[in-house]
C-alpha cells in the first residue's frame, strides 16, 4: 500500500517535512514539540513522561501504556516522542510525517498528551534534548517494551557503555511494560543479572492486559495490506487517517 498518497493531501505534511529536513542527526540533540498538551509542565519538581516509539501506526497498545503509567506512576504531563532516527530501524511503512499527523489528530481529539519529534535515536541524547525544553529539575520517565529495555544494555550502542549508562540512569527512569509472551517475570530475571542489577532501583514494571500486549503495529499494517478491519487495534481518529 502506498501510504504515503494517504497523507500528502494534508496541509500539515509539508510543514512536517520540513522540520524533519531541519532536524540534524550529526548535530546537537533536538527535540521540537509540535503539539502541546493543555495541562504542560511549567515548574521544577514535576515528572514528564515520555513514551518514545516509532508509531507505525500509533495502537490501542500504545495508549494503553502511556495511560497505565500515567495513573500508576502519577505523571504530570505526558509526551509522544518521535524520533526521525532510530538506532535500530529504518524508515518503512508510514512516512514519519504521516505519523506526526496521526499522533497530533490524536492529541487533539480530547486526548491530554504532548506531541515531540526528536532528532536523535538514543536515550542519553534526548535526555539531553529534553532538558532545553522543559523546566530545570523535571524528571525524565520514559515508557518502554522488554525489547526496547534490552537494547538499552547493548554494548552495541556505546563507546564506553558502563560511564554512559551511569549517565543515563542518574538523569532518568525507565517504566518497562510486558510485550507478548514476554510477562514480568521475564523483566524481573533479565534485570537480576549481575552487571544489570545496579540499574534495577531505576527501572519499573507495567502490566499490560494480555489484549494488548499481543497487538503491534506490524500487525496493523498487515491487518490493512489484507484489506482486514483494524478499528480494535488503533484509536478511532487514527483508523481515519489509514482507512
Amino acid at each position: 500500500m502506498n501510504y504515503l498518497d494517504k497523507f500528502l493531501q494534508y496541509p500539515e505534511f509539508e510543514k512536517y517535512s520540513q522540520l524533519l529536513n531541519r532536524l540534524d542527526p550529526h548535530s546537537s540533540p533536538e527535540i521540537v514539540i509540535v503539539h502541546q498538551s493543555p495541562h504542560p509542565i511549567n515548574e521544577t519538581g514535576k515528572k514528564l513522561g515520555v513514551f518514545s516509539g516509532s508509531f507505525n501506526p500509533i495502537t490501542v497498545a500504545h495508549t494503553k501504556m502511556f495511560d497505565e503509567a500515567q495513573k500508576q506512576f502519577i505523571l504530570d504531563e505526558m509526551l509522544l516522542l518521535l524520533a526521525k532516527t532510530n538506532v535500530d530501524k529504518e524508515v518503512f511503512g508510514l512516512p514519519l510525517e504521516g505519523r506526526l499527523l496521526t499522533l497530533k489528530g490524536y492529541a487533539e481529539d480530547g486526548n491530554n498528551v504532548s506531541i515531540g519529534i526528536s532528532s536523535h535515536g538514543r536515550y542519553i541524547d534526548k535526555v539531553r534534548a529534553l532538558k532545553e525544553v522543559y523546566p530545570e529539575g523535571t524528571e525524565f520517565h520514559f515508557i518502554v517494551g522488554y525489547d526496547t529495555l534490552v537494547r538499552i544494555f547493548d554494548a552495541k550502542y556505546y563507546a564506553d557503555m558502563n560511564a554512559e549508562l551511569k549517565d543515563l540512569f542518574s538523569q532518568c527512569r525507565f517504566i518497562v511494560a510486558n510485550r507478548d509472551n514476554v510477562g514480568i517475570e521475564t523483566i524481573k530475571k533479565y534485570l537480576d543479572q549481575p552487571t544489570l542489577k545496579s540499574y534495577s532501583p531505576y527501572i519499573s514494571s507495567l502490566i499490560l492486559p494480555d489484549f494488548y500486549a499481543e497487538i503491534s503495529s506490524t500487525a496493523v499494517r498487515d491487518r490493512i495490506e489484507r484489506g482486514e478491519a483494524i478499528s480494535h487495534l488503533v484509536p478511532s481518529v487514527v483508523e481515519h487517517y489509514l482507512d
